[in-house]
């Protein structure tokens, strides 16, 4: 028996007398078609909602979005299965599903211009690509769907002189003629009219030989909680709720964040969530409209956002080859000598996010990266804040020896900044700022000064000596004099013995002061040194002391071997 091709299994059982092979035949197809029938409705009923439904109705605030979006794609399903009916009631059994699925792969043709336009030629607009898909469908129905509703068998083309046989084998004819009106109406309406901004930066974001430039802008919204208040308007407060909450635990952010880079991040992922949820067009609208960027001056203020691009590099860093991966060799040796520098540094924007934190901040500041980078400069801990923001607005360059007090301690700093430029931020450039830590060669300078001052106090004290020296020299001459003149009265010369003992303890204290003044003198030669003489100097130079007038400095020294003497010092209260 003869039968057509898609029934061929089938024929095979009934030819053969054997009902059981035909059952078998009959419910594998049964379930075939089925399973296709299922997928196609499911995946259409998803198509017609983002793209039909959404974007003509939304859905109310104040009941529970979920339910409505499961009950409108029921009823989707339904009118699907209804409308292929329908259309089978339409045809009865005079096409083949051969046939019909050359149709359904011609119509489909037309949007394979617009789909290749996107991703190799970002001039295309939708002004084109709608005329040149209308166009396309407008011959595909002439020459296709016309013929198989109406049981055409041709026509005649007078422009070409041609008669369209509408059969098996000119069906490429139309598909030749169809993608040619497409992509001519296409090319001319595209060339000679001009794209959106918003086409442009689709077709950026599209186009296979361009990646993509994530702008890096402030939103109005600063904080999780701002995002479900603002997204309750379209979609409720429980719904916008559970969708702010469910996108911060897909990026492991906390609730209370409020980093403008992790805040830019939890938008994109609340737009992928929606786009799930409602289709990408709605979700699109929806975050645009209740969650924009802000804009400065009627123009937005728009740069690349270095960190996304640079977590980007990381996570295709395996799958780079060639020049790319050269450069991203080069771009990570950089990165690490920034990093390890031994001094701190940070990059700023324009608008004062932290860029970059290298390790000797982390360690300088005791904040470390993940917890400031994408933040904003004046979200820092004290005394951060006040002196980084501070030397940003001076005019000066340069900034040294800075003491900031941390922990109950000084610290010297020296800071310098320099201006560089923002990718894509037109006439306007961030900062580069550099802290160096000079605590160490601060105190060692103080160190070196007060040496110096004690050294000159030592010259003082030689100098004074020397020069009390003279005098005392002359009142002991002449209070000598006085004695031996005198002797035969014995109170002037008592007087006399008086003055000369006290001469000579002003002699010993100077020359005590001396030895000292000239102890640190640089010796080029080693000779024995009296210890209990040195004891006895030092004894006399403390006794001066105001607060040592009630203390009592006993020695015992004790005798060795040899020509140094040993003596022990202690005091008595």
């Amino acid at each position: 028996m003869s039968t057509t091709p898609e029934y061929f299994t089938l024929g095979v059982g009934m030819a053969s007398q054997h009902p059981l092979l035909a059952l078998l035949a009959y419910v594998g197809g049964l379930s075939a078609s089925s399973g296709l029938i299922i997928v196609t409705t499911l995946a259409l009923s998803g198509m017609a909602l983002n793209h039909l439904v959404l974007p003509l109705y939304q859905p109310p605030a104040e009941g529970s979005i979920y339910r409505w979006l499961k009950w409108t794609r029921r009823g989707l399903i339904v009118a699907i299965l209804v409308a292929g009916y329908g259309f089978y009631l339409i045809l009865g059994t005079r096409q083949d599903l051969a046939h019909l699925g050359i149709v359904a792969f011609v119509a489909t043709l037309q949007f394979l211009p617009g789909v290749l336009s996107v991703l190799y030629w970002p001039t295309a607009n939708r002004r084109g690509f709608i005329a040149g898909l209308l166009g396309g469908m407008l011959v595909w129905m002439v020459t296709m769907l016309m013929p198989l509703l109406g049981d055409v068998q041709g026509f005649y083309v007078p422009l070409l002189n041609l008669v369209y046989v509408m059969d098996d084998t000119s069906w490429h004819m139309a598909a030749i003629a169809s993608l040619a009106v497409n992509v001519l109406l296409f090319t001319l309406i595209s060339l000679f009219s001009s794209a959106s901004a918003e086409e442009v930066s689709a077709a950026e974001a599209c186009t296979v030989d361009n990646v993509r430039r994530p702008q890096r802008r402030e939103l109005y919204a600063a904080s999780p909680q701002e995002f479900a208040t603002q997204l309750a308007k379209p979609l409720g407060a429980r719904t916008a709720q559970r969708e702010v909450e469910q996108a911060l635990r897909d990026l492991y952010l906390p609730f209370d964040e409020r980093r403008p880079y992790a805040l830019r991040r939890l938008r994109d992922r609340i737009e992928a969530n929606l786009s799930g949820l409602m289709g990408p067009s709605v979700a699109q609208d929806i975050v645009e409209t209740f969650l924009p960027y802000k804009a400065a001056g009627g123009e937005s203020y728009v740069t690349e956002d270095i960190h996304f691009i640079e977590s980007r590099l990381e996570d295709y860093h395996s799958r780079l080859t060639g020049l790319a991966a050269e450069l991203d060799a080069l771009r990570r040796y950089h990165r690490q000598t920034l990093q390890e520098l031994p001094m701190g540094v940070c990059s700023l924007a324009t608008d004062h996010e932290i860029l970059m934190w290298n390790k000797a901040m982390e360690e300088l500041t005791g904040i470390s990266s993940q917890r400031v980078v994408g933040s904003r400069l004046a979200t820092l801990d004290e005394p951060w804040r006040a002196l980084l923001l501070g030397f940003i607005n001076l005019p000066d360059q340069h900034l040294h020896k800075q003491n900031l007090s941390i922990d109950g301690h000084t610290r010297w700093l020296n800071l310098h900044k320099a201006a560089i430029a923002e990718p894509l931020a037109t006439g306007s450039s961030g900062l580069v700022l550099l802290v160096e830590d000079h605590t160490d060669t601060q105190l060692l300078e103080d160190k070196l000064v007060h040496s110096e001052r004690l050294a000159s106090i030592g010259r003082l004290a030689a100098g004074v000596a020397h020069e009390i020296g003279n005098p005392i020299t002359g009142i002991a001459c002449l209070a000598q004099n006085l004695r031996e003149e005198r002797e035969e009265d014995g109170e002037i010369s008592e007087l006399s013995s008086q003055i000369l003992e006290q001469t000579k303890r002003v002699s010993r204290i100077v020359q005590s002061l001396m030895s000292f003044a000239h102890a640190g003198a640089h010796q080029t030669s080693e000779e024995p040194v009296n210890l209990a003489q040195v004891a006895q100097d030092a004894i006399g130079l403390l006794a001066l002391n105001r607060r040592n007038f009630e203390i009592h400095f006993l020695t015992c020294a004790s005798r060795t071997t040899g020509p140094k003497v040993t003596r022990s010092a202690w005091r008595r209260y």
